[in-house]
């Protein structure tokens, strides 16, 4: 079996480009697209994303739900809600790290042995990066520690500063 270390890979990209079998959406309660990454998903997949995102009745904070991928190189885009960052003493890095569990399992479930993230929270909801790169590294180390089955995890970055960051923290963990 691979090294956790061959199995994380930390790139700065665009999360649309990625060839992947499953991308994560860093989307919204309702599902239907907004700004950021989501935004950027929901165009490039196209129209028949946001019909399917109707029919899911959104999705709770922390939770994950999954739809195919139409218009990306993606098969599959796992939706997650992520916290919005008040001051971290209001269950956001628990919410957080349900994030990146949960879409992690829903992979699993559908057989799916490659993944991309963005950084979850950061951007419109303010997770400041210094605090959500551990906990996105550690959960994923975690998870990749107890589930052979996800054989990629590539952390699609927009910035030099969260490439540094995530690289930085990667480090502490392998």
């Amino acid at each position: 079996m691979k090294s956790i270390k061959d199995r994380i890979e930390i790139i700065i990209g665009d999360i649309t480009q990625i060839d992947t079998e499953a991308i994560v959406n860093a989307a919204n309660k309702s599902l239907m697209g907004g700004g950021g990454v989501d935004g950027a998903i929901h165009r490039a997949a196209g129209q028949m994303l946001k019909e399917e995102c109707r029919r899911l009745g959104g999705c709770e904070t922390g939770e994950a739900k999954i739809t195919n991928g139409y218009n990306l190189k993606a098969k599959y885009v796992i939706h997650t809600v992520g916290p919005v960052y008040r001051d971290g003493r209001h269950n956001e890095p628990e919410l957080l790290r349900n994030c990146y569990e949960n879409s992690l399992k829903l992979a699993i479930e559908n057989n799916i042995k490659t993944i991309a993230f963005p950084s979850i929270s950061k951007g419109a909801y303010g997770y400041p990066i210094k605090e959500a790169a551990p906990i996105a590294i550690k959960t994923v180390v975690d998870f990749l520690n107890r589930h052979s089955e996800i054989e990629k995890v590539i952390f699609v970055l927009f910035s030099q500063t969260d490439f540094d960051t995530y690289k930085r923290v990667l480090s502490e963990y392998i």
